[in-house]
């Protein structure tokens, strides 16, 4: 029953922006936090950013700190990450991702993904 459903991935050109977002279903989002993964080819899923419940608390991997920003509007029941200044090394494809830890850390356990959202940073 529960979905989460990424979109506004794409093709852009590297020190552009892009905006992904995730919608939620099936779930009472304003209990869980929220996080964003991404996989390069070949490799495995990696942190990129994760939101507490009511936004209180943020994490961010260091390779995407001070161009990445995550947000959540429990309203609507979608978590969005907004990317500055995109690198070619950030192309990968994007996840989203539900816990039901309080302090969303890297660490946490994420019990629902997405199915993705491809992001390709061209030179």
């Amino acid at each position: 029953q529960v979905q989460l459903v990424e979109s506004g991935g794409g093709l852009v050109q590297a020190g552009t922006s892009l905006r992904l977002s995730c919608a939620a279903s099936g779930l009472t989002f304003s209990l869980y936090a929220m996080g964003w993964f991404r996989q390069f080819p070949g490799k495995d899923r990696e942190f990129v950013a994760s939101i507490g419940r009511r936004s209180d608390s943020t994490y961010y991997a260091d390779s995407v700190k001070g161009r990445f920003t995550i947000s959540r509007d429990n309203a609507e029941n979608t978590v969005y990450l907004q990317m500055n200044s995109l690198k070619p090394e950030d192309t990968a494809v994007y996840y989203c991702a539900a816990s039901r830890a309080l302090l969303p850390t890297p660490a946490s356990a994420y019990v629902y993904w997405g199915l993705g959202t491809h992001v390709t940073v061209s030179s």
